[in-house]
């Protein structure tokens, strides 16, 4: 039975068993800080399994891709372990339980899936008489096939909360894939018995005293493995020879080549690797250090590392994508639509580590030689402290590689360096940190109530003054002063998004707020100059924000959203905000990519800005439940926490939403204009893109346009033909350079009989040093080549000036450099005499120098450097 028709069955098979199929879900897990990655079928259910959200029905059945990487190292040594893999399982949550979930799991395994019943094993919680007795009396089972097991093994549970028993069905593969011992059975750790479904019962409540109470609803939580039922029913020893893994298993040994195929666990770690990198970055993994995104890093290195054991020179990684996509595409439309983005992120990603691997691999090698012409077996934690951290060397791969050599790492020595890294990055951050911060303790208590959302002005109390870090009763002119009102509408720095600028005024009495931020307790700190009068605590205010500016920042705000969404658009959807500054009239925004776009994508990238802004979109804010907007489409920050109840989303017309507490533009056409001005990478996976709007790219037009009108008049030309005019001067350029070249083989053509009649003997060896007329270095070493094709025997050293400076040449045929005479050497002498230095090869180099003056008598050397070099090659 093929994968796909036992994946339909199952899934059909509790459909008539009134289950809701669901599709798989992302493997990027949704609303749950817990989670790295999805590794369980159950996992996208859990907050249906705690209460926290209602099922959309009380039976679920999915199909759910899962990664899990604790077993990373074990994966091609075994048939069974894997990264990457589909779990397929039936759900209830307070209906049906452990007697219904068991009949039909052995209706399914032996009616569906027609697997023989006498290969079929169970183990039970030991403790679990209910299961033992549905099994032994109503299934049916012999006794000797009921496996009773330990808590270790048959308990599920996860410190306080639901947990329960569980209940596995294993098929027996056969003793010849087996240990070979009579007594081998379910529980053993060989590959006999292969787990293809378990069952849990959560039926208890393990409580903070460790008791366990029977829940009043009982759930049920079961998994089979795809890829162990493919096993099973295909008749085949591991999951590697099924028809899941077998096309990309042969597309991996084809690329290995015949000399190499024999070599399984490389291939079998290839093959599996790939299948998880390929749906990593289907749903939005990138590349990256940490978090998931170096589960894919390490996934994509690994298999990388093993293709290179195989003898695979060339990125091939990518070569997956294709074969999944004709192979998975019905199932899991996403390999279809990012297909050719898989590929891109794939062989960019590769084509990266081959140069880490290059270099870190030399030294590595180098490493080992050492420790074993030491006869030492521990690789000291400073050698791969030092592979990891200024050669980007995984340290998961230096312990892998030394392990096949039989050596280890000295793996405490490794995280203290490490962690004495980290202590330093953190000490580095904390005093930036420190220069700009305070603690502000005195205004512990106070609150500040914003209305800048409704208003630009707003009447208030002074209810607490600082003056340097200090609280003052009175602040007069000339001081610089925080000001904490009762009620303000200024935008405190937050979200990306400088703080408001503008005045508070009192009568005659005024002060210039410069910025706005909050203490690290979250209430509103007005930094400002007191210009006029004087301020007391108590006093009432006028507040008032500078509208203009306001109107500057919040263009750029609404700018910022809407290239969220055309980056998004035009790169993909995995592009998500690392971060943002809002200024006025201008916008920095970084984003996760894994590629520099292309200069064409960034030209649709501002088009899509600047139609959106022509357009003239309404720009609204709805206050909602975080819930409500993501069911809308809205985007969030990663790093952000936002209340369940209430969030504040922003909307531009239909084309963006975000949930966002900046301010914004009451109409995208506010905005006026849109312009990308810079755009690079500033890390791994992470990259940069700056913009102007409004006035600001309004100017940089203007200055464009001046600068293509000087430049027009410096041509000659106007601004519309300037690219035809520098077409024509270079290829004037090209013209007169060639007319050059045809000069200067002609000069050297006249003087070359010059310089052949002032070549002198030196013991038998012919010595030329002569100065010529040359325009640059190719000019010299046109006069060397000329000079060698005449004499086949001969030391050349010649020197020009150009600009006001020496330039230097020397070549030395084969034959005399076998004597010991070495251009590199006599040109270096010869440079350090006109106040230069230089350098090249035994047969030939190259120098230069700053006085002039010193040529002619640097050059009478020569003949005496050859003569020194002779002597010294004859004493040695």
């Amino acid at each position: 039975m093929q994968s796909n028709e036992i994946r339909a069955l199952f899934l059909d098979f509790f459909a008539r068993k009134e289950h809701l199929v669901l599709p798989s879900f992302s493997l990027i897990p949704k609303d749950d800080p817990t989670l790295l990655l999805i590794g369980a079928g159950m996992a996208p259910l859990k907050p249906f399994f705690t209460g926290e959200k209602k099922p959309p029905h009380t039976r679920l059945a999915t199909c759910q891709k899962c990664v899990r990487t604790p077993d990373i190292e074990r994966v091609g040594h075994t048939g069974r372990h894997a990264t990457f893999f589909e779990m397929l399982g039936n759900f209830s949550f307070g209906d049906y339980f452990k007697e219904e979930a068991i009949a039909w799991a052995w209706e399914l395994v032996t009616g569906g899936f027609r697997l023989p019943t006498e290969r079929l094993w169970v183990s039970i919680y030991e403790e679990d008489e209910e299961a033992y007795q549905i099994w032994r009396c109503a299934i049916g089972l012999p006794e000797e096939r009921i496996v009773r097991l330990g808590k270790e093994d048959n308990f599920w549970e996860i410190g306080v909360g639901p947990c329960g028993p569980c209940s596995e069905i294993y098929y027996d593969l056969g003793p010849e894939v087996g240990c070979g011992r009579e007594e081998c059975k379910v529980g053993c750790d060989c590959d006999r018995f292969l787990e293809i479904w378990n069952l849990v019962f959560t039926q208890f409540n393990r409580e903070p005293s460790g008791e366990l109470t029977v829940l009043k609803k009982k759930n049920i939580d079961t998994g089979a493995g795809l890829e162990r039922l493919a096993t099973a029913l295909q008749g085949v020893s591991s999951f590697y020879e099924t028809d899941l893994l077998q096309p990309l298993y042969r597309y991996f040994s084809e690329l290995a080549g015949p000399e190499n195929r024999d070599r399984t666990i490389p291939l079998r770690i290839v093959t599996e690797h790939s299948r998880g990198i390929v749906f990593l970055v289907a749903d939005g993994v990138l590349p990256a250090n940490e978090g998931r995104g170096y589960v894919l890093r390490r996934l994509l290195r690994r298999a990388a590392r093993y293709g290179r054991l195989l003898g695979i020179e060339d990125t091939f990684l990518a070569g997956a994508v294709p074969i999944l996509v004709e192979q998975m595409g019905s199932i899991y439309s996403e390999l279809v639509q990012q297909r050719e983005r898989i590929i891109s992120v794939v062989k960019t990603e590769e084509k990266r580590f081959h140069d880490t691997l290059a270099q870190g691999m030399e030294i590595l090698d180098r490493y080992i030689e050492q420790l074993k012409g030491e006869g030492r077996t521990v690789l000291p934690g400073s050698w791969a402290f030092k592979l990891y951290d200024t050669y980007g060397f995984p340290i998961d791969l230096t312990i892998e590689i030394l392990a096949e050599h039989g050596l280890q790492v000295d793996r405490d020595s490794f995280k203290h360096d490490l962690a004495a890294q980290q202590q330093r990055a953190r000490a580095a951050r904390a005093a930036t940190d420190q220069a700009g911060r305070q603690s502000y303790r005195e205004a512990a208590g106070l609150k500040t109530v914003f209305t800048g959302y409704e208003t630009t002005a707003q009447e208030a109390q002074i209810t607490l003054m600082l003056v340097d870090g200090r609280p003052v009763e009175t602040a007069g002119a000339g001081s610089t002063v925080e000001i904490f009102l009762d009620q303000t509408p200024f935008y405190a720095e937050a979200g990306g998004q400088i703080g408001d600028r503008g005045t508070i005024a009192s009568g005659s009495n005024l002060a210039i707020v410069e910025d706005t931020v909050f203490t690290p307790a979250g209430q509103t700190v007005h930094r400002a100059r007191v210009t006029a009068g004087s301020f007391s605590r108590g006093d009432r205010v006028e507040a008032a924000v500078d509208a203009e500016h306001r109107r500057a920042v919040s263009r750029s705000h609404t700018a910022t959203h809407l290239l969220h969404k055309a980056l998004r658009e035009h790169l993909g959807e995995h592009v998500n905000q690392a971060g943002s500054l809002v200024a006025t009239d201008r916008l920095r925004f970084d984003y996760t990519h894994f590629a520099a776009p292309s200069a064409e994508e960034l030209q649709q990238i501002e088009e899509a800005v600047n139609r959106i802004i022509l357009e003239n979109l309404p720009v609204t804010v709805t206050e909602t439940t975080l819930e409500a907007a993501q069911q809308a489409g809205a985007a969030a920050l990663f790093t952000e926490k936002y209340d369940r109840d209430a969030v504040r989303m922003v909307s531009a017309g239909d084309f963006s939403r975000e949930l966002c507490g900046g301010t914004h533009v009451g109409a995208t056409g506010e905005i006026g204009l849109f312009r990308l001005v810079a755009e690079e990478g500033i890390g791994s996976g992470l990259r940069r893109i700056e913009a102007l709007l409004g006035l600001e790219a309004y100017r940089l037009v203007s200055r464009e346009r001046e600068q293509l009108q000087k430049t027009a008049q410096a041509l000659q030309t106007t601004p519309e033909r300037i690219e035809q005019r520098l077409e024509e001067l270079l290829e004037e350029n090209r013209l007169l350079q060639k007319t050059n070249r045809e000069l200067n083989q002609r000069l050297a053509g006249f003087m070359l009989e010059e310089l052949l009649s002032k070549a002198t003997l030196v013991e038998g060896v012919p010595v030329i040093s002569a100065s010529v007329d040359a325009n640059g270095m190719e000019s010299l070493r046109l006069y060397l080549d000329r000079i060698k094709e005449r004499l086949p025997s001969v030391v050349a050293v010649l020197g020009a000036v150009n600009d006001g400076r020496v330039l230097l040449a020397g070549a030395v045929t084969t034959d005399l450099v076998k004597k010991g005479i070495q251009a590199n050497r006599v040109i270096a002498a010869v440079a350090s005499l006109v106040g230069g230095g230089g350098g090249g090869r035994p047969d030939l180099a190259q120098a230069g120098g700053k006085n002039p003056a010193a040529l002619p008598e640097a050059l009478r050397t020569v003949p005496g450097l050859v003569r020194e070099q002779l002597a010294k090659s004859k004493e040695e």
